[in-house]
Order: C-alpha cells, then sequence, then structure tokens
C-alpha cells in the first residue's frame, strides 16, 4: 500500500479534529479511498472522515487494508508538513512509512496499533430539517451562545433558522431568515445539543465555506463539511440532549 497526498495540511487539520474526540481509531483503505469512522468514548458523537481515491495523486492498494493509529502521534508527524509538501504513506509489515517532501525530504515511521473493537457502522438517519450556513458565520454563533450555557437549541421552520442558548440567568439568541441561509424542512423541529462538542466540530469551519447542518425534533444532528476541492469531507453526527422535566 502507497499513498501520495499533495496537501497533508488538509489531512493534519483533519485528523487534530479527530483527535479532540477519540485517542486511537481504525483506519480503512480500499479501492474508494481513506475512511475513518470513530464513535467518542461518552457514545455522544460520532466522527467520518472520507478522502476519495481522486485526492491522492498516486494511490496504490492492492486489497483493503486497515491500519490501527495513535492519532497523537500521528498528529505530530503531520504538523511537521507545510502547505507545500507532498505527503507519502506506505504500510510495511506493521509499520507506517511517512514521507514528508520538500526543500528537505524527512521519513517517519509509526508503529500500528492493534484495536479490538467492533467495526463502525454510519447510522441510517432521516431528518426534518437541513440549513446550509456560512461556516465562520455558524462558528461565531455557536461560540457566542457558549458564553451563557453548555448547550443550545438549533430551532427551524420554513421562514427561520434560530440557535438559542439559555443559562441559569443568561441567554443568548441568533435568528436567521431564508433569505440568510438555505432552509429545507417538512416540519417545524427543534432539539438541544452539547456546545462543548459543538465547539470543537465547529473547529472544521476553516476546511469549508459552508456547514451543512441536518436535525429533526429531539434527534440526532448531523453537520458535513465538504471541502471545495473535493479533497475530503468531514462529519459529526451528535446525540441530542433533552430537555430537563
Amino acid at each position: 500500500m502507497l499513498l501520495k497526498f499533495d496537501n497533508p495540511k488538509l489531512l493534519a487539520d483533519s485528523i487534530s479534529l479527530i483527535n479532540e474526540l477519540v485517542l486511537e481509531v481504525k483506519a480503512k483503505i480500499n479501492k474508494e479511498g481513506f475512511e475513518i469512522i470513530a464513535i467518542d468514548p461518552a457514545n455522544a458523537a460520532m466522527v467520518i472522515l472520507k478522502i476519495p481515491k481522486s485526492a491522492f495523486s498516486q494511490f496504490d492498494v492492492e486489497k483493503e487494508e486497515e491500519l490501527g493509529l495513535n492519532l497523537e502521534d500521528l498528529k505530530q508527524v503531520l504538523r511537521r508538513a507545510s502547505s507545500s509538501s507532498a505527503l507519502i504513506i506506505e504500510k510495511k509489515d506493521n509499520i507506517l512509512h511517512l514521507k514528508i517532501q520538500d526543500a528537505v525530504k524527512r521519513n517517519f515511521t509509526l508503529s500500528l496499533i492493534h484495536i479490538d473493537a467492533e467495526e463502525k457502522n454510519i447510522p441510517d438517519l432521516s431528518f426534518n430539517s437541513q440549513i446550509e450556513i456560512n461556516s465562520n458565520t455558524f462558528s461565531d454563533v455557536i461560540n457566542d451562545a457558549a458564553i451563557v450555557a453548555d448547550s443550545c437549541s438549533f430551532i427551524t421552520n420554513e421562514a427561520s433558522f434560530t440557535i438559542e442558548a439559555r443559562g441559569t440567568l443568561n441567554s443568548a439568541r441568533t435568528e436567521f431568515s431564508s433569505d440568510e441561509v438555505k432552509i429545507a424542512t417538512n416540519q417545524e423541529s427543534k432539539s438541544k445539543y452539547s456546545l462543548d462538542y459543538l465547539m470543537k466540530f465547529m473547529k472544521a469551519s476553516k476546511m469549508s465555506e459552508k456547514t451543512t447542518l441536518r436535525f429533526s425534533t429531539n434527534y440526532p444532528a448531523r453537520l458535513d463539511f465538504k471541502n471545495p476541492n473535493g479533497l475530503m469531507e468531514l462529519s459529526f453526527i451528535l446525540a441530542p440532549r433533552f430537555e430537563e422535566e
């Protein structure tokens, strides 16, 4: 197995984000491309990274491979690559060889680890509401909400999308009209989610100009960040918080 990726900075940013949720993952490489699916230890969030075969300048994969990765170690190596570097990833036996090519050629080896866990499958979810919003704007609003509370509610109807956070004493509310964000919904939806997780997810805003948010009332939410050049897609699924009686 040998892969060459000409935008390692993008991969480094993605791995760094995933590492905020999990420490170890099982990456899968097959004829379709590179994929990571992982669930955080609290079973509250799932992260999905997909890099299609077409994103690699070289993609030599004879059979499906699984790589047990320590993300902290991988993250430290990927941080050594610049935006002008090329990254070559090669598996030999139980060792991952990483070569960073720029003005100076640097070589790293990482031991692959055994991860004894069931294969993660993406849940089949059906959503009532979909919002497409500018990523930086959405990130700002999530950070505003975190000032006053530890969770926020997403509320939508055909005419508006609202993010509302209420703490013990303070509150924050931002409303967007259908002229400001794209709204697709077949009924009014309202659900509450952890801001701690959402703030981590929104760090992906630098990878994608637009965020697609899908949710339903008291139902998991899914956030999708797609690189405009089709180099990768990073998605998160987050369990809802339920209102206390």
